[in-house]
C-alpha cells in the first residue's frame, strides 16, 4: 500500500512540473547526509540571479512519519529537483515545510511541496512583505531573470502557519526546536532545530564563505540573535548559504565579525555627519574581497546600513 501511495505522490509531483513544461537547470545539485536523517543542498556561490538561482541551501528531515522540509530554493524547478533527490532516500510522504525567510532565493520552490499537501510555515512578518508591492515586483523581476524557471506558473504563496514565538514539536519519533527571531536578517526569520540529531538549520541568518547579504534595518538586533544561535548545543550547523559546519561559535563568528565591522564603521560615520562614500572608502573590508558576491553586495550592505542608522539618529533629534 506504502508503494502505490508513493507512486501516486510521484505522479502528482510529477503532473506539477510537467504543467509548466520546463526543463530542469543544468546545475549540480547534490544531497549531502551530514547526520543520521538530516540532509542539505548547498547552493552554488554568486548573486541571486546566476547559477539558474541555485545560490542558497535547503535541508529536509526524514522521520518515521515522513520528510520536514526547511527552505524550498528559488524556483519551481529546483523544488522538483530536490523532491526527487529525497525519494531516492525515502518515499515518505512531505509532512511540514519551514520557510526560514520570504527572500526570493528561498521560496519559489515552495509550490511543490505545497501541491503535495505538506504544511507550510514561516515567520509572522512575511504577512506585510507579501502585502506589499516589494513581492510582486521581485516576482515579476524573477519571470524575466529567471526565465524560464520562474514564469507565469511561479507564484507567491501564503504560509498555512505564521510563526510568532518559538515553539516545539513532534512527528514520528523525531523532536524539532522552532525559533522565532523577529526582523534580522530580513522582515521575519527563524530557524529549525533537530534535537534528536543536534542539527541546527539556521536559514540566512547565519552564512559562510561568502558575504552575507544585508536585507533587514535592524543589524544589531541580528547580532544579538546570532549571539543566541551561537549558545544552542548543535553538532552540525547548515548556514541559509555555504558549507555547513560544526564549530557553532566559531561559525556563526564569521557572520557576526562581518557584521559587527559594518554596524560599528557606519554608526561612527552616521554620528560624525560623515558622507557614505568617505565612510565606506575608511573602512579596511581586505577580509572580505575576496569572498564571492563581495563586489555585487558589500557596499551595497553599507549603504543600507547607513542609510538605516541615519534614519534613526534623525528619529532621535
Amino acid at each position: 500500500m506504502r508503494k502505490i501511495i508513493a507512486g501516486i505522490l510521484s505522479l502528482f509531483a510529477g503532473q506539477v512540473w510537467a504543467a509548466q513544461s520546463v526543463p530542469f537547470p543544468d546545475v549540480e545539485m547534490k544531497l549531502i547526509q551530514i547526520s543520521a536523517y538530516v540532509y542539505y543542498v548547498q547552493g552554488l556561490p554568486g548573486v541571486a540571479t546566476e547559477n539558474a538561482g541555485f545560490i542558497s541551501n535547503a535541508a529536509a528531515v526524514l522521520t518515521t512519519e515522513g520528510w520536514v522540509i526547511v527552505d524550498t530554493l528559488g524556483t519551481p524547478s529546483l523544488g522538483e529537483m530536490l523532491l526527487q533527490r529525497l525519494q531516492k532516500i525515502s518515499s515518505k510522504p512531505i509532512k511540514k515545510v519551514f520557510i526560514t525567510h520570504y527572500h526570493a532565493d528561498h521560496i519559489y520552490g515552495m509550490q511543490v511541496f505545497k501541491a503535495l499537501g505538506a504544511e507550510t510555515y514561516a515567520p509572522v512578518e512575511v504577512d506585510n512583505y507579501l502585502a506589499s508591492e516589494i513581492a510582486e515586483k521581485r516576482l515579476e523581476e524573477r519571470r524575466e531573470s529567471l526565465k524560464p524557471w520562474v514564469n507565469a506558473e511561479t507564484r507567491l504563496l501564503r504560509p498555512d502557519h505564521y510563526v510568532d514565538k518559538d515553539f516545539t514539536f513532534k512527528l514520528g519519533d523525531t523532536e524539532f526546536a522552532v525559533m522565532h527571531f523577529g526582523s534580522a536578517h530580513s522582515e521575519g526569520d527563524l530557524s529549525v532545530y533537530v534535537k534528536n540529531e543536534k542539527v541546527l538549520l539556521t536559514g540566512d541568518l547565519v552564512f559562510n564563505g561568502r558575504i552575507p547579504f544585508v536585507g533587514g534595518d535592524d543589524i544589531a538586533h541580528w547580532i544579538a540573535k546570532l549571539e543566541e544561535i551561537a549558545r544552542v548545543p548543535a553538532d552540525v550547523v547548515v548556514p541559509g548559504h555555504g558549507k555547513a559546519f560544526k564549530d557553532v561559535a566559531d561559525g556563526t563568528g564569521f557572520t557576526k565579525d562581518y557584521l559587527q565591522l559594518m554596524y560599528t564603521k557606519m554608526l561612527a560615520a552616521v554620528n560624525d555627519m560623515m558622507p557614505f562614500d568617505e565612510a565606506y572608502g575608511a573602512v579596511d573590508w581586505s577580509k572580505y574581497k575576496g569572498l564571492p558576491a563581495f563586489d555585487a553586495g558589500n557596499r551595497r550592505n553599507a549603504l543600507r546600513v547607513f542609510t538605516a542608522l541615519e534614519a534613526g539618529s534623525f528619529a532621535k533629534k
